[in-house]
């Protein structure tokens, strides 16, 4: 097997000592103190080549004028092909195109846009190919006005990752304080079909993810069977009965009354004695 040789190009010597036809090219396009010093030239075949000026225009920073010359075969005149400013070593460039379907977030569409999906869309797939229990139950359900696409396996998997690790999933702090999990509360509907055992819709008006598909281990302050907190009620003062007992003084203050006598003087007397 033998190995494919490439032909070095030699540079055309008519066409390498064009250098002021080449700038005078440039010159007609953009002012002359746009145009720096020439940087060099390239052979790109027979009889052509490429001039390199440098780009004073501040906007084209590291940028160069590029200017290909070619002569004919047996002429002596050398004449301009194409002038183009090219990046170089350095030079500012835009940031790489990214498709609008790529660069599109959740929550950028409003009202009155249109968001179309390709005919490739792997979310998708044509409703007589799915074959699930689920899906052949819908097809028969809505026969006669059926849609063209359902939601593919593919993306019925991307959305049950996206809805399991966002707000709506048990990995957020309002889920982790929760008294218990969604499945357990009565304001929790299951969707439908394959993805009834894991998300249902959250049908609390009180509750943070009301109208919204919630996983099954969600949870929040909100649950239907939240223990209720016991009324607080603060104890009153002590209400001090004065009515069972007598009153005595302290034997520090004074001295302490003879109660046996009085009580043995108040039983002598006879009743009904004037």
């Amino acid at each position: 097997m033998s190995r494919t040789r490439s032909r070095a190009v030699v540079p055309d010597q008519a066409c390498v000592a064009a250098v002021d036809l080449a700038r005078a090219a440039v010159e007609e396009n953009v002012k002359p103190e746009q145009v720096g010093d020439h940087l060099g030239v390239e052979g790109e075949g027979d009889r052509v080549v490429t001039h390199y000026f440098a780009c004073l225009d501040r906007a084209y920073r590291g940028w160069r004028w590029a200017v290909t010359v070619a002569r004919a075969s047996r002429a002596r005149n050398v004449t301009v092909s194409e002038v183009v400013l090219l990046p170089g070593a350095g030079a500012l460039m835009p940031p790489q195109w990214v498709p609008w379907s790529d660069r599109l977030l959740p929550g950028d569409l409003g009202v009155g846009d249109l968001l179309p999906t390709s005919d490739d869309d792997d979310r998708l797939a044509p409703g007589f190919t799915e074959t699930t229990d689920e899906t052949d139950h819908q097809m028969i359900f809505e026969y006669g006005l059926g849609r063209a696409r359902v939601l593919s396996p593919i993306g019925r998997d991307r959305a049950v990752r996206r809805w399991h690790s966002g707000e709506s999933g048990p990995h957020t702090p309002l889920a982790h304080a929760a008294p218990a999990q969604c499945s357990t509360c009565g304001f929790y509907w299951p969707l439908a079909g394959a993805l009834r055992t894991g998300f249902g819709v959250c049908a609390n008006e009180y509750a943070p993810d009301d109208g919204r598909v919630v996983a099954a281990d969600h949870g929040c302050g909100a649950h239907s069977e939240a223990a209720v907190l016991p009324h607080q009620v603060e104890p009153a003062s002590p209400i001090l009965d004065d009515l069972s007992y007598d009153t005595a003084e302290n034997p520090e203050n004074g001295p302490e009354p003879d109660l046996a006598g009085s009580v043995d003087e108040t039983a002598s007397e006879p009743l009904g004695h004037s």
